[in-house]
């Protein structure tokens, strides 16, 4: 009786839904409408169920000008990869830095990002939230580049998960649960969004590109230290956004009980095994993970193309319509938006188009050929559900039927070790280990995830081929610098008993707060102590009378830290100057609005192991480096007498202001500030901050491979590169921020580097390399139904950057080539195709050749053969 009564509940709720679309629709004048509603399958747009292939994008973390980098030729490079929808989340701390008052410009201009995904024909999933995960950091005012004035400002961000900080000061206020000075909050900033959207005509139901908004944000993770409360935030979360009348489906993430209509959907490295909530509601995925974000000591992580595209294989196969790569484009932490803690300034993801802009292959390659095999296999997954044959041990198919005689099929072998060979409808198929065939006819392999026949990038760094200037950098005037006094510099200073939480004393203003005491050693008394600090997080400088004697840090994992540290004290007064420093704050947990940072616990031991302890003595407190009161790294105080010159640059100083006005490189290219040479801090070129950097921060010496078996299930730990060196040191800079002639260019080094060695990089060229065997798969976009089996040739296609060309080929071998991309020699069957290949791709921004013996030429009959080049693409 019950099912019963909750089916037609269900109808009921669904059939209103769609009136609302159809109505709101039908009076919409001189304006294409579509409607958006979702079945049992799929979403269905315009009456028709869709498969769709979606990427995130995150509009700050790039820019909107033209550019390699920037939002129009990103979503471009996304579309020609196969989507058909960008997700991005908004982020409130921003769009409402004062409560009431809403920023939307510049890389913050939502409007103007939504509609710029319009004008490349592509859908949009408006994620508001507004709690939004993302690595996203606390609060910052420096990407507004407003002085600290001595912290009386106002306009102060609180960038964890996405909220603003006068939200946390609300006296009563409780985040993420059934609170009401929350609720209206989040009440009023959804009606914000919803409202501008509509004034805008950006849904569906309006003749716009947003067919799916999202509200609240892997709530599920966290739900049960809410216990009621959570309950009942979920069921108003879902009750408000239903209100708000978007005429678009609203999802929730990770979030089983997300009350009808709202569908919940899967995040993870794979979701092939989710079931949504209801038999009324189609399988979806919000986050399939590209890689994983980057944190300061820790080596880089990436996930290799063929278990992404096996994840998404498997998802398909199983009965999901909608999937979507966290991230499509990762973009960059400008200013302190990295959230934490240690989260890095790069948020480059290891996804499909990397940090700056440029197609990383194979990556978005392999990708771009599932997605148009998925495609071609459309029409199958929307009709029917998947038929299920088992074909041995971990191998099974998926078989869907458009009629009785006329289907589609997925093969695959789970298993991760052992490759093996399959027979399905009369025929034999070679299945590798983790992988899954795509036969879009129940006949042709148009596409296999484990077999990569798209084109190589040549080398792993970033920058691999570019021009260095002068090694270093074009400095147009000498370096110049500021030395920061050590422990209170001004009158904003203030005394109160006992150690403060950081966070609260800054409202995040700074990553910076002094905590100075003095210390009395009578005659008599032990000189030499132990000093020890303990800190909620993340690092700390501490001077002895203003001498430098220990730093402390913690982890991504584990912010917090102590230090014990033997330090000399002199008979009479002494100081203490602890700099405890923020590197973004905790962006993921259940009431992590109210986890603290800074130092909690001081004590000294003498050697007789005598302890005092000075926690609750008194200390004066200091909000934020001088350096930052000043505005040293604005425009107009780059000719101040407060920098200093001379012959002798001071290097690995701790807390130094640097300064040099420099000369962009000619061209188009992205831009990378190498800052290998410095310690630790932040850099700004005209006023705009690129990040902070931490390079004397290395990753542990193990737990890399060379070469990382894409086998078997995925961890964020299990590929990683870079072992025993920083995460990060090379810093974007967008184009659009510099100009000709002179630029201004600040760091501020807290702990100690040599600014005489920074260099600036910009990408000229790149090294390519296609492998294509003779029994790979023929190109899944050149599949035509009704054909023999297996009837085409695969192809050696080679593509460059927009507005780059092929300008020279330096390997070409049809036969048995030996070694890897950037080191392959003629093996014993070799037959030289330099001519063949020079003929039909210099000069051009792309060439394919096919892969046949027949027309190359046969220099081993019966051996199979590879088609190897390598080529150099330049602007």
């Amino acid at each position: 009786m019950t099912s019963g009564i909750m089916g037609r509940k269900n109808s009921c709720l669904a059939l209103v839904f769609l009136a609302v679309l159809v109505f709101q629709c039908y009076w919409l004048e001189r304006v294409w409408c579509v409607t958006v509603t979702y079945d049992h399958k799929a979403l269905v747009i315009d009456g028709k169920r869709r498969v769709l292939q979606s990427g995130s994008i995150h509009y700050p973390r790039t820019t909107p000008e033209t550019g390699f980098q920037a939002w129009p030729e990103i979503i471009r490079k996304s579309k020609e990869g196969g989507l058909d929808v960008i997700e991005t989340y908004v982020f409130w701390n921003y769009h409402e830095p004062v409560r009431g008052q809403y920023y939307f410009e510049g890389r913050f201009d939502l409007v103007r990002f939504v509609k710029t995904v319009q004008e490349a024909g592509l859908f949009v999933h408006l994620r508001i939230g507004p709690y939004a995960c993302a690595e996203w950091n606390y609060g910052s005012v420096s990407d507004f580049n407003f002085p600290l004035l001595a912290f009386t400002v106002l306009l102060f961000f609180y960038y964890d998960r996405g909220f603003p900080l006068w939200l946390h000061f609300i006296p009563g206020v409780q985040f993420r649960t059934n609170n009401d000075i929350f609720k209206n909050a989040m009440k009023s900033f959804l009606m914000k969004i919803v409202d501008l959207m509509k004034d805008e005509n950006l849904f569906a139901s309006q003749g716009g590109p947003i067919i799916l908004a999202q509200v609240e944000n892997e709530y599920g993770n966290v739900q049960s230290a809410y216990g009621v409360g959570g309950e009942l935030y979920v069921k108003w979360a879902a009750e408000t956004a239903i209100s708000l009348n978007t005429t678009v489906p609203w999802v929730m993430c990770v979030q089983e009980d997300a009350p009808d209509p709202v569908i919940n959907t899967c995040n993870g490295f794979y979701c092939d095994q989710f079931t949504p909530n209801s038999p009324y509601k189609p399988k979806m995925w919000t986050e399939n993970y590209s890689g994983w974000f980057l944190a300061f000591g820790y080596a880089v992580p990436y996930r290799p193309v063929e278990d992404l595209a096996f994840a998404v294989a498997r998802f398909f196969e199983h009965g999901g319509t909608f999937q979507n790569y966290y991230m499509y484009f990762g973009g960059t932490n400008f200013g302190r938006t990295a959230g934490g803690p240690l989260v890095a300034t790069s948020y480059d993801y290891d996804a499909p188009i990397n940090e700056y802009g440029f197609i990383r292959q194979p990556k978005w390659g392999h990708l771009r050929d599932l997605h148009s095999a998925i495609k071609q296999c459309e029409e199958y997954l929307v009709s029917s559900d998947p038929v299920h044959q088992k074909l041995g041990n971990n191998l099974e198919a998926h078989v869907y039927y458009k009629h009785s005689n006329d289907c589609a099929a997925f093969l695959a072998n789970y298993d991760s070790g052992s490759d093996a060979n399959v027979t399905f409808n009369s025929n034999t198929y070679f299945l590798p280990a983790w992988s899954v065939s795509i036969l879009a006819d129940c006949k042709n392999v148009i596409f296999n995830t484990a077999k990569v026949v798209t084109q190589r990038h040549i080398g792993d760094a970033l920058f691999s081929r570019s021009t260095t200037v002068d090694g270093n950098l074009v400095v147009a005037s000498p370096w110049s610098w500021y030395k920061e006094e050590v422990g209170i510099w001004g009158n904003s200073s203030f005394t109160k008993p006992g150690l403060l939480e950081q966070i609260n004393t800054t409202k995040d203003t700074s990553d910076f707060l002094w905590y100075s005491t003095s210390l009395y050693v009578e005659a008599g008394q032990d000189k030499e102590q132990f000093l020890n600090i303990e800190s909620l997080g993340h690092a700390a400088l501490v001077f002895v009378n203003k001498r430098f004697v220990a730093f402390g840090y913690g982890n991504h994992d584990d912010a917090s830290f102590s230090l014990t540290q033997k330090i000399s004290l002199e008979e009479g007064n002494n100081t203490l100057d602890v700099l405890s420093m923020l590197i973004g704050v905790q962006n993921y947990g259940p009431w992590f609005d109210v986890q603290g940072a800074g130092i909690h616990s001081v004590f000294l031991v003498d050697l007789h192991k005598s302890k005092k302890d000075l926690s609750s003595g008194k200390w004066a407190y200091q909000v934020g480096l001088e350096g930052e009161y000043l505005g040293l790294d604005n425009f107009s105080l780059a000719n101040s007498s407060l920098w200093s010159q001379g012959t002798s640059l001071p290097v690995n100083k701790s807390l130094i202001w640097y300064k040099a006005t420099i000369l962009a490189p000619e061209g188009n290219g992205p831009l990378a500030l190498n800052l290998a040479s410095m310690g630790k801090g932040q850099a700004w070129i005209n006023g705009q901050s690129i990040g902070r950097y931490w390079s004397t921060y290395l990753s542990p010496s193990t737990g890399c491979t060379n070469n990382c078996d894409y086998r078997g299930s995925y961890n964020s730990f299990k590929c990683q590169k870079k072992c025993g060196q920083p995460a990060q040191t090379l810093y974007h800079i967008p184009r659009t921020w510099v100009h000709p002639g002179d630029n201004l260019l600040v760091l501020h080094e807290e702990l100690g580097g040599d600014p005489s060695q920074v260099s600036l990089l910009t990408q000229t060229g790149q090294d390519i390399c296609s492998i294509v065997s003779e029994d790979d798969p023929p190109p899944a976009d050149s599949w035509k139904p009704n054909l023999e089996f297996m009837s085409q040739s695969p192809e050696v296609r080679l593509s460059c950057e927009h507005g780059w060309h092929i300008a020279a080929i330096n390997f070409a071998s049809f036969g048995t080539p030996e070694g890897k991309c950037g080191t392959f020699t003629p093996g014993n069957c070799h037959a030289d195709m330099l001519t063949i290949v020079k003929q039909a791709c210099i000069g051009q921004d792309g060439c394919s050749i096919p892969v046949s013996a027949a027309k190359l030429g046969d220099p081993c009959p019966g051996v199979v053969k590879r088609f190897v080049v390598e080529a150099l693409c330049s602007e």
